[in-house]
């Protein structure tokens, strides 16, 4: 059992309002139609994948976030998001298959960082919201990753995460 299966039942009491705090800074700067396709990679209990008004995918390791964001989505009347069971590492989605591809604090947990991030870019088309926890041991080897391998347009410094909009 990993991690997030074990703090399942506390991840929104651990989780929630920092993570709606990034995504009130991230919806100044960006937004999505409704006849957009999201992904949500390391989407939690998804909180930040119910954040947008569009058609939205839902992926992450854990089964036990993954139940909880299913049965929050399906209390919405009409909530047709789907969520999925996977990893960032081997997204089972076809390429460009999404409009735009977020991963909110998610990124520094990945196995294969590198690997997960060039899976993003595939299945996305040209939108791409990335953020990390700047604490992270990691933070450096992202930040050289993600410039590397995405045009960055825009990156905020919040508090705990490093925000960058890129395409």
């Amino acid at each position: 059992m990993n991690y997030y299966d074990k703090i399942a039942k506390s991840y929104e009491e651990l989780y929630k309002e920092e993570q709606e705090k990034k995504l009130a800074i991230i919806k100044k700067y960006f937004e999505a139609s409704k006849d957009d396709k999201l992904l949500d990679v390391g989407c939690g209990t998804g909180i930040s994948t119910e954040a947008f008004d569009c058609n939205k995918t839902g992926i992450d390791p854990s089964k036990k976030l993954i139940e909880i964001a299913k049965k929050k989505a399906a209390k919405v009347k009409g909530n047709k998001t789907r969520y999925v069971v996977g990893s960032a590492e081997k997204l089972p989605f076809k390429d460009h298959s999404f409009d735009i591809v977020i991963s909110i604090t998610a990124i520094q947990n990945f196995d294969d960082i590198e690997k997960g991030l060039r899976e993003i870019k595939r299945v996305g088309k040209d939108r791409f919201v990335l953020t990390f926890l700047k604490k992270s041991q990691k933070q450096k080897k992202i930040r050289q990753l993600i410039h590397s391998l995405f045009k960055v347009m825009k990156e905020i410094d919040e508090d705990k995460d490093a925000i960058l909009l890129c395409s």
